[in-house]
Order: C-alpha cells, then sequence, then structure tokens
C-alpha cells in the first residue's frame, strides 16, 4: 500500500513537472517570467478552487468565504491569532453583567463602505436577525447560542445569550460579522451577497458569482483598529476548481497567491525562481463522517463493528508521511488540539491493522466486504489514498467528489454514506465550534446519540472550567468507543506566492489581506 502511496506521489510530480516544461517551452517562465506585473499594478491575484455560496458570511461556511468576510467585515472584538488576546474592534470596551450579558460601549465615528453610520442599531439587528433560526443561516450553530441583543443607547449594546456561554467572546471576536442595518433590512441576505457592504478593511466593488470577487482597499478604515491598515490597493480572487489551472497561473504570474496546494507539488514549486513557498498547521481537522441514520444508504454502516474496521483499514501515518505534509498531526477525537476542552485522553486510537479491519467485517457478516460511496470536496488525493485502503480490505468505496454546498447538502439529506470532511470551526478556537457541529443533534449531525448531544449541549453552557471538560472529554470519548466518526489529522496548508509578495501564514487559515504588503 505504501508503495502505492509512492506511485500515486510520483504521478503527480511528473505532472507538474510536465507542466512547468509546457509553460517554459511557451515562454512564460524563465528570466522573462512577469513577476513583476501585478505589483505594479497594485493588485493582489489570488485563486481559490471553492466558490462561496454567498458572501454575507451568515449564509456561508467555505473558507474563501471566512477570508472574505475577515477583510471586508468586522465584529465587536478581535482576537489577535499569536497571543490569543482580546481586543476592542467595533466595540472600544465590554464588560461581562451577569452569566448570560456582555455589554458593548461601542466605537463612534465608524461608517460602512455605503456611507450608513455604524451604530447600536446594526449590532442589534445584525444579531437579532441572524440568531432566529427563522434566518435560516447556513453558520446557525455560530449564533445559536445568542437570545437577543437589545439597545441601551446609541452606542451602548448587550449580548445576552439563551444561557451561559463561556465561549461568547471567542464566538463574537471571530465569526459574528456586524451588518448595516438599514441596508440589511432593505435588501436581505441575498442582496448582502450580491452587493456586499461591511465596515472592514476593504469593500468589495465587484461580484461575479462562481467566478470572481474584486476588493478594494478602504481609504476611510478607522485607525483605531486592531487590524492594521490596508496597503495593498485591490485583491482580484478567482474561483478556479482546477488545481493543475492554478498552478499554471501562479508559475506564469497570471495569479500572484493560490493556498491549499498539495504538498508534493508545491515542493516542487520551491525551485521556481519568482516563487515562494510557505507552510504551516492549522486549526483545521480532518477526519471521515459516517452516515448511521435509519435511512442511510450504506445500511452496513450502522454497525460499530464495520466502523471500527474502516478505521483500522486507514495507515493514517503513511497518508501524513507521503500526501499530506509537514507539521500535521495525527487525531484521535473530532476536535482540534489546540481548542479549550480539546482532549484525547481516554479515547481508543484505532492503529492501522488490515487484517483486524477484515476479522471485524467478517465477524459482521461481510467476509467479502460490501460496495458504498465516499463524498469529499477537497484534498482529493488524501481521498484517493483512503479509497484504496479501503478497497485493500473489500470496501469497494465510489469517489463522488463535489463542491462543498453540493457536498453539504447531501449530508444533510441523509444522502451521503460516507465523507471525507474537513473543519476548520470558522476560526473559533473552542470545541464548542467543532464537535457540536456534528454531534449535537443539529443539520449536520448524521448520528443522533442523545447522549452526546445531552454532554454537548451541557459542556457548551458549564461556566466551570473543570467541569466543562469533564462533559466533553465524555462526549469525546463515547464519539471514539463508538467509532461515531473517524478523526485522521490536522490539515497544514501550502502557501505559494509571487517572491514580491510579503505575508504570513498563520495557524488559524486566515489570509489577512489587510496585513499583507509588497515588498
Amino acid at each position: 500500500m505504501k508503495s502505492l502511496l509512492h506511485a500515486m506521489t510520483t504521478s503527480r510530480r511528473c505532472v507538474l513537472r510536465g507542466l512547468a516544461a509546457s509553460l517554459i517551452a511557451a515562454g512564460l517562465l524563465g528570466a522573462g517570467a512577469p513577476a513583476l506585473a501585478n505589483k505594479a499594478d497594485d493588485t493582489l491575484r489570488m485563486a481559490y478552487d471553492q466558490a462561496p455560496e454567498s458572501i454575507d458570511p451568515y449564509f456561508n461556511n467555505v473558507r474563501i468565504g471566512v477570508i472574505i468576510a475577515a477583510n471586508v467585515w468586522d465584529t465587536l472584538l478581535y482576537r489577535d491569532p499569536l497571543t490569543n488576546e482580546y481586543k476592542g474592534q467595533l466595540a472600544e470596551s465590554w464588560k461581562q453583567i451577569d452569566d448570560r450579558t456582555l455589554e458593548f460601549k461601542l466605537r463612534h465615528g465608524i461608517k460602512f463602505h455605503n456611507g450608513e453610520p455604524f451604530n447600536a442599531d446594526s449590532v442589534v439587528y445584525t444579531l437579532n436577525f441572524v440568531s432566529d433560526p427563522a434566518s435560516k443561516a447556513t453558520t446557525q450553530q455560530n449564533v445559536s447560542w445568542i437570545d437577543h441583543a437589545e439597545k441601551i443607547d446609541d452606542y451602548t449594546v448587550r449580548v445576552i445569550s439563551k444561557e451561559p456561554f463561556p465561549a461568547a467572546k471567542e464566538f463574537l471576536s471571530t465569526t459574528v460579522a456586524i451588518h448595516p442595518a438599514k441596508y440589511y433590512k432593505e435588501v436581505g441576505p441575498k442582496g448582502m451577497s450580491a452587493k456586499p457592504v461591511g465596515t472592514g478593511p476593504y469593500k468589495v466593488t465587484d461580484y461575479d458569482p462562481g467566478k470572481s470577487i474584486t476588493l478594494e482597499r478602504n481609504p476611510d478604515y478607522f485607525k483605531e483598529s486592531p487590524k492594521r491598515q490596508p496597503t495593498i490597493g485591490k485583491v482580484v480572487i478567482r474561483f478556479i476548481p482546477d488545481r493543475q489551472t492554478q498552478m499554471a497561473e501562479v508559475i506564469s504570474g497570471g495569479e500572484d497567491f493560490i493556498m491549499h496546494v498539495p504538498k508534493d507539488q508545491a515542493e516542487q514549486l520551491k525551485s521556481m525562481p519568482n516563487l515562494q513557498v510557505k507552510s504551516g498547521n492549522t486549526m483545521r481537522i480532518v477526519f471521515m463522517q459516517i452516515n448511521i441514520r435509519d435511512d442511510t444508504p450504506t445500511p452496513q454502516l450502522k454497525d460499530e463493528r464495520v466502523r471500527k474496521a474502516i478505521a483500522h483499514a486507514i495507515d493514517r501515518k503513511a497518508i501524513v508521511k507521503n500526501i499530506v505534509g509537514e507539521g500535521a498531526e495525527l487525531l484521535e477525537t473530532i476536535c482540534t488540539p489546540s481548542q479549550t476542552g480539546c482532549t484525547h485522553e481516554g479515547a481508543p486510537i484505532y492503529d492501522y491493522n488490515p487484517e483486524l479491519s477484515k476479522k471485524l467485517l467478517a465477524e459482521a457478516g461481510y467476509p467479502n466486504g460490501f460496495q458504498t460511496s465516499i463524498v469529499a470536496y477537497r484534498e482529493r488525493n488524501q481521498t484517493e489514498a483512503i479509497i484504496s485502503y479501503l478497497r485493500a480490505v473489500g470496501i469497494d468505496a465510489k469517489l463522488n467528489f463535489l463542491q462543498y454546498a453540493a457536498m453539504r447538502d447531501m449530508i444533510r439529506s441523509g444522502k451521503a454514506s460516507l465523507t471525507h470532511q474537513t473543519w476548520g470551526s470558522n476560526l473559533v478556537n473552542d470545541v464548542s465550534a467543532s464537535t457540536p457541529v456534528y454531534f449535537g443533534g443539529g443539520s449536520d449531525d448524521v448520528t443522533g446519540d442523545k447522549e452526546v448531544q445531552k454532554l454537548l449541549a451541557e459542556g457548551n453552557t458549564t461556566i466551570d472550567e473543570d467541569k466543562r471538560n469533564g462533559l466533553y472529554k465524555k462526549a469525546l470519548t463515547l464519539i471514539a468507543d463508538h467509532a461515531y466518526a473517524i478523526p485522521l489529522w490536522s490539515l497544514p496548508v501550502y502557501y505559494v506566492a509571487n517572491k514580491e509578495v510579503n505575508f504570513k501564514a498563520y495557524p488559524d487559515e486566515l489570509v489577512r489581506f489587510w496585513d499583507m504588503s509588497w515588498k
């Protein structure tokens, strides 16, 4: 099996070498490469393989949508990605009134990109609208803890949670963007997506759904923000699903910045004189979601022995070494190791053991294996390696590779059997933003274990830190004991950029255009 992984990696290297050779032959590489072209017109050009279904941050959870949101909108608080210190952003100060209430004093003089003034009405309308289940926000889990927001005066608001919620500041500093009340009332989420309006360091000047979005520096961005004043004048993001096309574009100078580059291809691109390659581990976790609902398309998955057979069939260490890349950590539970409340203590470890996998399948009544499908939306080379390991023990998994929104809708409608899934927690460094999304009884929960749901709900609303950690530990251990999902690894990100771009690779996987500059 390791030789198979080596062959897959070698094949991709050959493809990349061939791509580079063809570009050299066409005169697009070498001494004449247009390394300064985009610096010259002060336009950073980025390509990404997924297109957001909406630019409104509450109706998207694809990573590029999260990146756009952080650059176009601001939140009440800001968490420093390196020190984890909370700082005032749209709010200049805050205090805890009681276990359920946070009070914020808002900054004066801030305007949205359309000229509408920022004030308490903006906060109250946004939070009350998106936290209402009737809004059908895609990221409902990020705001479902909010009972309501209330206006004290034009620049004072209170945010009241349904129950004590210790992660409130974490969510309010990362995912809870503030919209202009008057404009949002008029146009709603669809209008906000078509013509986005925020207060952030960049404003949207053009959006062609599914194709591209253009951001321009906000010259009136407020000086007190913990986000620095942007220096790059324009950012053009193109949505290019094909990775080889992205490679060709960045090699030739047509694009300045790409991310999530496969490890082997990133290593090859290090030799390109006009490019730089950076990498780093992230908060994003990779796992296999298993549908065990009564209407699952693959009833075999309801047998715990089958799920454990799947876990033992995959050589995670080999895939990390050969495909995933430097910095990745093996996971034993479904959460990001750095998150508050995340632990693998007490959880079983499913080491690679294909013979045990076959034995478990035989005990479950499937000595010759069975057929199923696996849905995925990114890291296709990892999915293909997983499928190869499953087939080696008799599980014939067919790949269904989709855009994220289509995959998510398949999962929520119960039509997906196995899913090669990733989750970046929308930047939130707390277990409440990871494990409960998939096991807390919401639309993404295809397990339905009531005890797990109860433990997670209690953990989310428990103030006492030790008790909270204990509740999460019990839930994580139960999930692992029953192999409700297969934890795989954390996902390091490889970035490839033009040599003329200054940028940092942050652990929260967020591209901060306001923090980038030309050399």
